[in-house]
Order: structure tokens, then sequence, then C-alpha cells
């Protein structure tokens, strides 16, 4: 727990881990320097390496929950949510494992987010881990290819649609109008969903001009299963899209599966149908998990 500020808002870091080992010093350490009154907090998806270890030894003031198995991304970072709304916290920050920041990027996030509280989420510039340039994915997000253009963006604070949860602020205000990640996304798409939920409430996602971090994954190649698996998890998004009535949702979700299985049919391609059929299954199959999912969310907007 480290706070030397106690008039400062009060911030709950809270990061899912599994084989944290080849970013555990960058991304703890960068957690911890924060002048901000914060408690850094460790949910740790049964890593089989040594990350654990290395936090009880090194890292006294981290707190580790550990999960004995992994739980995904959503549902683990549920555990240290809750853990952040039980015991007041003024905001919670989810940093990826292979994530960290720069000196003063929370206390910037954490001032930007006090003067506009239109915003439900607020996220630094993401740069790759060599720093060179922006990560890929949140270059497809903003558009933004480096530092020197992130530093020309024209407000502190700048809105887009969609900003993924490497590195999220929120305040536990709005986590507590929004919810919970979904349990049905098990590894991708909870994001998504959440920040469906979220601008459906009338918030905003934004990223702030002066913070940034690191994230340092590669931008690889993608298999034939991983593509299907996107395809999958886009679909379940939109079987979920709380913006859409039940009609919209089949629509979009199963029938449009249906209708990718039949046009690569007609294009001769049995493989790519077998897949696509093979997806609206594992849609049906989810259809029960689904409608809990949508239901749930109708509820929070009453």
């Amino acid at each position: 727990m480290h706070h030397p500020d106690q008039s400062s808002p009060a911030v709950c870091i809270i990061i899912v881990s599994y084989n944290f080992e080849p970013w555990i010093r960058h991304c703890l350490t960068s957690a911890l320097a924060s002048s901000l009154r914060t408690t850094v907090l460790v949910v740790d998806n049964g890593s089989t390496d040594a990350t654990r270890e290395i936090i009880r030894k090194e890292y006294d003031d981290v707190l580790l929950i550990e999960t004995g198995e992994n739980l995904g991304f959503g549902r683990a970072n549920n555990i240290g949510i809750r853990y952040a709304m039980e015991h007041g916290f003024d905001y919670l920050f989810l940093l990826n494992q292979d994530a960290w920041l720069e000196s003063g990027a929370l206390e910037k996030m954490v001032a930007a987010a006090e003067r506009a509280g239109e915003y439900g989420i607020l996220s630094p510039v993401h740069l790759n881990g060599r720093g060179d340039a922006t990560d890929h994915g949140f270059r497809e997000y903003t558009g933004l290819r480096n530092r020197e253009e992130a530093e020309r963006l024209a407000m502190e604070v700048t809105p887009y649609p969609f900003i993924n949860a490497a590195m999220w602020l929120l305040p536990i205000g709005v986590v507590s109008e929004v919810g919970l990640f979904a349990p049905l996304f098990a590894h991708y798409g909870e994001d998504r969903n959440y920040v469906l939920r979220l601008r459906q409430r009338g918030y905003k996602v934004g990223v702030v001009r002066d913070a940034t971090g690191y994230h340092d994954r590669e931008a690889r190649s993608v298999s034939r299963d991983q593509f299907l698996y996107a395809e999958f998890v886009y679909f379940l998004t939109e079987a979920a899209n709380p913006c859409y009535g039940w009609a919209e949702a089949v629509a979009y979700s199963l029938l449009a599966a249906f209708k990718k299985a039949c046009k690569a049919l007609f294009r001769g391609s049995l493989s790519d149908s077998g897949a696509y059929l093979r997806i609206a299954l594992r849609l049906m199959a989810k259809s029960v998990a689904v409608y809990r999912t949508r239901r749930e969310q109708r509820l929070r907007q009453r």
C-alpha cells in the first residue's frame, strides 16, 4: 500500500497475472511509483512460473490474490474490482501485466478524470515496448502512430469510440453504475462489451494526451485458428450488444455467422463454410449465457 498524499483520491491498481515474470519488475515498479494513495493488487490466474514467489519476496507492498486457475481476463479483474468497491477506493486502474506507466502518468489521468466527469474510461497514450511507435492495437483504434502525433492532440482528453483495456482508469461511481465485466466472455470481447454498456449510459472513453504507458507485445501475424476465434468473439459481442433488441442481436450474431457459412459454401470453400457453421453452433450453445448477460444489462438500465 502506497499513500504519500493523504489528500489525493485513492486508486486501486489491478493487475491480472499469468506467468508474469518477463514484465513483473517494469510493471510493478511503475505501479508503485505513484504519488497518489494507491494499492497495487495482483490477481494471479494460476501462474506456473515464479510470479507469486517474486511478489512475496520482493514486493511487500503488493497485495496478492491467487485464483488457483486461469479464470480469464474479465472474471479475474472482477475479483479485483469487487475488492476496490468494498474498500472505499475512488478509482480503479486496470493495468495489463505486459504494460507499465511513465512517471506521473497515473497522476495526470486522475487529474483529468477529476475535471472531466463525462468520461467513464480514461487511458494514457499506448506506446509499444520499445517506445518508438504506438502499440498496434491502440494505433488501430485512434489512428495515432507515435508519441509526436499524440503530443499534437488539441485537447487534454480526446474521445474515441474504443480503447483496449490494457490501461484503463475508471471512477468507482461509474463502475457501480455500469457493473463488472460480463462473465460471458472468457478472453477478448469483455472490454468491447463494457465500453458499449458504458457509452449507452452517456459516458465517453478518452485518451489523456500527456499521460504515457507502454504495452510490450508484438504485432504477430494471425493464424487461421486465431482469426476464427476472433470471429466467434465478434459475433458473441454482437449477441450481447446492449444497444440491440433481441431480433437485432440474433441477426448480427447467429444469422450473420450462418450467412458467412452459406457464402463460403457458394464460393466452394467447404472448410470456411464448416468453420462458420461451427461458430454458429458455439453461439447457439452460449444462448442461455447470452440471455442471462442481456437480462443483467437490461436490469441495470432501469
